[in-house]
């Protein structure tokens, strides 16, 4: 299948679920949707096109909002699902129910970003520690980091 023929295929099957399609490079298509959409939108993806494989999701601060990029891959193309989320109020579906290997990624944009991804199967923290500072997230444009002071064995302290 080529470019323009899955193009049409996505802007028939979903219609205004799709803010806008770009093709930048041969088998490379970029999707911007709403989170309202997302759901809908990768569940199509999944039985209309058969692309399952989630190869990560990536998130990008960006001032007053995120962007998520969802990197999905089949033998037709690779595919980023792109959509935005305000930084007040940064709350997302989780796609568990329909990519189950999801999970691990937004269990990443929990830790990382402090998104609220609702009805995730487990939403325990995954990359930072369990005594972790509550509101601290470190993807964040406007995190700090606090350096602990050094201590050298025998030294002064």
């Amino acid at each position: 299948m080529n470019d323009q023929v899955l193009i049409d295929k996505i802007n028939e099957g979903l219609k205004d679920k799709v803010v806008s399609i770009t093709n930048p490079a041969p088998r490379r298509l970029f999707l911007k949707v709403t989170a309202d959409n997302l759901l809908t939108v990768v569940g199509w993806l999944k039985h209309e096109l058969g692309i399952t494989h989630l190869s990560t999701i990536s998130g990008l601060d960006l001032g007053q909002s995120f962007e998520l990029l969802y990197h999905f891959a089949n033998n037709c193309c690779a595919l980023t699902l792109r959509t935005e989320i305000p930084r007040e109020q940064p709350v997302l579906p989780s796609i568990c129910e329909i990519i189950p290997g999801a999970i691990l990624y937004e269990r990443e944009l929990q830790d990382m970003f402090g998104i609220n991804v609702q009805n995730i199967p487990d939403g325990r923290p995954l990359l930072l520690p369990d005594d972790w500072p509550a509101g601290n997230y470190p993807l964040r444009k406007d995190w700090q980091y606090e350096r602990p002071p050094e201590v050298i064995p025998g030294g002064k302290s």
